[in-house]
């Protein structure tokens, strides 16, 4: 009797632990997907934000000088029928003009990106600073600013929408215990999952994919953790600290390429007798004899 009350309070236990275990994943996963959310709208609403000032603004403008010319009592009917038969000649030679324009509008109907967004541009990738209708500008790593004409972006690679992935490819010794590793580093993965840090906030449990490649010097782990937009570069440099430390206390080695070098003295070079060594001897006519033992 007491052996079956045992077993079916191992049995609750083990079914609470495991309810407990289900409702902390939906939660993050609802957090997750709540955040997400979120920042998306809010920059969606920072990118047209910006895109209606600029609109705006030129509104007010044309508006402005239309009321000052007629304060000084300036016919507008010539100038704006001369102002319609300009755009006309424009429009024929500005078609790359209207297809930026036509880009950009598209672009904001699709939220392709936004302002904040992290993109491959094709010809530069870096932070989205600001999108207008016809140009967009991107801020790379190295602080270069790019102006690029919406209607020249082919293709664009998001690397901040919705969500990312760090991908971690961690090298040890070929004399490695490869299981011991694989532990180690899931371990640290899922203890940087838990915390849930604000700026490397880990979305879904870390995956090990195994051994992905047999290096020169090196086996190589690789490691995949799912994250919040534009957080993956700092959760792998997280990890990667993390992982450097949890290694030095398991005794992991970390390899790196090693190289041995032979010196040889400009005296060695010059000397032929010593550069061959002893009992290399020299005659007058032949060659060398060896007289060793």
């Amino acid at each position: 009797m007491s052996e079956r009350s045992s077993d079916e309070r191992d049995a609750v236990e083990a079914a609470e632990a495991a309810t407990g275990t289900l409702r902390r994943e939906l939660l993050t996963e609802k957090l997750a997907s709540l955040r997400e959310r979120t920042e998306r709208a809010r920059q969606r609403a920072k990118t047209l934000g910006v895109l209606f000032k600029s609109i705006a603004s030129a509104v007010i403008g044309v508006v402005t000088i239309m009321m000052l010319l007629g304060e000084f009592d300036i016919n507008l009917g010539p100038l704006i029928a001369g102002a319609g038969i300009v755009g006309v000649a424009i429009g024929f030679g500005s078609q790359a003009l209207v297809g930026d324009l036509l880009s950009g509008i598209f672009m904001l109907i699709e939220d392709q990106y936004g302002v904040g967004d992290v993109i491959d541009a094709g010809d530069a990738t870096g932070t989205v600073e600001s999108v207008g209708l016809r140009t967009t500008r991107i801020r790379d790593v190295r602080g270069t600013l790019w102006h690029i004409p919406n209607g020249e972006i082919r293709r664009v690679g998001n690397m901040s929408q919705v969500w990312a992935r760090a991908i971690l490819d961690i090298d040890v010794a070929y004399d490695t215990d490869l299981d011991l590793a694989m532990e180690t580093i899931k371990a640290v993965a899922d203890g940087l999952w838990e915390e849930q840090l604000e700026e490397a906030t880990i979305v879904e449990e870390p995956v090990i994919s195994g051994v992905q490649n047999f290096g020169a010097d090196a086996v190589t782990i690789r490691l995949s953790v799912r994250t919040e937009p534009a957080e993956q570069w700092s959760t792998g440099r997280v990890l990667r600290k993390r992982i450097k430390e949890a290694f030095d206390e398991a005794g992991i080695e970390i390899p790196f390429p090693q190289r041995t070098v032979w010196l040889r003295s400009e005296a060695d070079q010059k000397d032929p007798v010593k550069k061959a060594g002893p009992g290399f001897q020299t005659g007058s006519r032949g060659g060398g004899t060896d007289d060793s033992e």
